[in-house]
């Protein structure tokens, strides 16, 4: 089982142009420099904004042992440019001088002589490795490089951060198998039984921590990053589920935003359900702009996915290496090239060839994106992502209530509301966490404008969210910029205006015209 997602390290490696190269796991120290209100480099201890009163010194005043990066689990060595280190944050917020754990982080200096601080980076999920993107990203934006030191970070249960691995991969494989539109009893009950399988195991593997990894936590691991980067305010560039991180931030510290930058916004007034309405919409929209693409009718194109995917579920598709193309695999490869429009005609070629009964092309895709490398293992970005978001949600659906849901599901989307609509009841079900809210509180009177960018096209994350972040952060904070583009983010997605817009702002502190419109 796994739940569509907003966006992730695996997508985006996927959909970055990539730019590193090769670098020793091993190297010198790059510590003890900060930023001045300037801009300026200098001692961090001269220019660290006031220490927080209710953190110990050991936190406050730690310094980071800055050290050539090495290969992570899904990615290989960056560049010599980039160094990683480890942040210590408490396990538990609520008892600060307590039990501590590590967030791994990667920087890279800025280049320019006009240095404006730090800019942090989420690229999403949840369960997305900073580390691992940072690279691939910061090479798609050699400008903000220029006058920004880039850093990003693995939050705390993702990655090389305390990292969450709920099963092995023989069991992930295995679990393939389940069927996640269950279409009677027997497949209803294996759905359910293999989602209360997956949280006992997040339960024997993470311990204490599972408590421990919502959004609010995280966002007060950034708060503690930046006084230790030594800057006073925190600039920040939040993509997708970075975008409900970076509105939780400012909830909690509107006083120290400083240049923020929300890119394809969640939308913080969608309860669980909500979200997934929402996602139905967005991918449907972006199927139906797929199939006009391809010079079909989308009703018509729409239909004949949905026919060919009710066949694989009643067979699925033979491949050459003896696994089997089911319809969750399926839809699964469906959903990752809506994520980018140059992978499009991946897309057709893929539909094309299971309509002949082959499954290779649709099975690798959905291999890419749930992190099956060629021999067999994958990644933990799944585990991460259920980890965090079912400690955050605190509604927990009922197949019930799923039921009585479906039919609108399947109105909102034929191809993907089934699907999404019985992830409400199986993503978190029987999770031995409880959740902490029905939506997150990003409200942040008096907080610098929030630069808020919604694509039309946006399967993911749909562009609405925008508008709705924008009203719940509050008059004069929320600042929308809308592109009617496709694929899930607008920022260095091929639209002049609206990298313009957002150099503009993060560069010069330009803000540009609430309702502004890049086409």
């Amino acid at each position: 089982m796994l739940r569509v997602v907003r966006w992730t390290a695996t997508v985006a490696a996927a959909l970055l142009v990539a730019g590193c190269g090769g670098g020793s796991p091993t190297g010198g120290s790059d510590e003890g420099k900060g930023t001045d209100p300037a801009g300026r480099n200098g001692p961090a201890s001269a220019t660290a904004a006031p220490a927080r009163p209710d953190l110990p010194s050991s936190l406050t005043s730690q310094r980071l042992d800055w050290r050539r990066c090495g290969a992570t689990e899904d990615s290989a060595a960056p560049g010599d440019a980039w160094r990683c280190a480890t942040l210590r944050v408490p396990l538990d917020w609520s008892k600060p001088g307590g039990t501590t754990i590590g967030v791994a982080l990667i920087r890279a200096r800025a280049t320019g002589d006009d240095r404006i601080g730090s800019l942090l980076f989420n690229f999403g999920g949840p369960g997305g490795s900073g580390v691992s993107t940072m690279p691939y990203y910061g090479a798609i934006v050699p400008a903000l490089r220029e006058r920004y030191d880039l850093v990003s970070f693995d939050p705390r249960g993702v990655g090389a951060s305390e990292g969450v691995r709920c099963r092995g991969d023989r069991d992930i494989e295995a679990a393939e198998g389940v069927d996640a539109t269950p279409d009677g009893p027997a497949e209803e009950k294996a759905y359910f039984r293999d989602a209360a399988d997956f949280a006992e195991g997040c339960r024997r593997a993470a311990g204490r921590l599972l408590a421990h990894v919502s959004t609010t936590d995280t966002a007060r691991d950034m708060d503690l990053l930046r006084q230790v980067l030594g800057d006073r305010t925190m600039h920040y560039f939040g993509i997708s589920y970075g975008t409900e991180l970076g509105g939780v931030y400012a909830h909690l510290f509107p006083e120290r935003v400083g240049r923020m930058i929300l890119d394809a916004v969640v939308d913080p007034t969608a309860d669980t359900v909500g979200h997934a309405k929402n996602q139905a919409r967005g991918f449907q929209r972006a199927l139906e702009d797929y199939l006009r693409s391809t010079g079909q009718d989308p009703e018509q194109g729409t239909r004949k996915i949905a026919a060919l995917l009710e066949r694989i579920d009643s067979r699925p598709l033979p491949t050459a290496s003896g696994r089997k193309l089911t319809q969750t695999l399926a839809l699964t490869g469906i959903i990752l090239p809506l994520y980018s429009e140059s992978r499009w005609p991946r897309l057709t070629s893929a539909l094309k060839s299971a309509e002949q009964g082959h499954g290779a092309k649709l099975l690798a895709l959905a291999d890419q994106y749930n992190e099956r490398d060629s021999s067999g293992r994958y990644g933990t970005r799944g585990h991460a992502q259920r980890a965090i978001s079912c400690l955050d949600d605190k509604q927990r659906p009922t197949a019930a209530r799923t039921k009585r849901l479906l039919p609108e599901f399947e109105r909102i989307s034929p191809v993907f509301g089934d699907y999404l609509g019985w992830d409400t009841a199986g993503w978190c079900h029987d999770w031995p966490v409880a959740g902490q809210f029905d939506t997150p509180g990003v409200s942040a009177p008096g907080a610098a404008p929030i630069l808020l960018v919604g694509n039309t096209g946006d399967p993911a994350t749909p562009y609405e969210g925008a508008r709705r972040m924008a009203d719940e952060l509050g008059r004069g904070v929320g600042v929308e910029l809308t592109w009617k583009g496709e694929g899930h983010r607008a920022y260095g997605n091929g639209s002049d205006c609206v990298d313009s817009a957002v150099n503009a702002y993060l560069l010069d502190g330009t803000v540009p015209k609430d309702g502004t419109v890049c086409s």
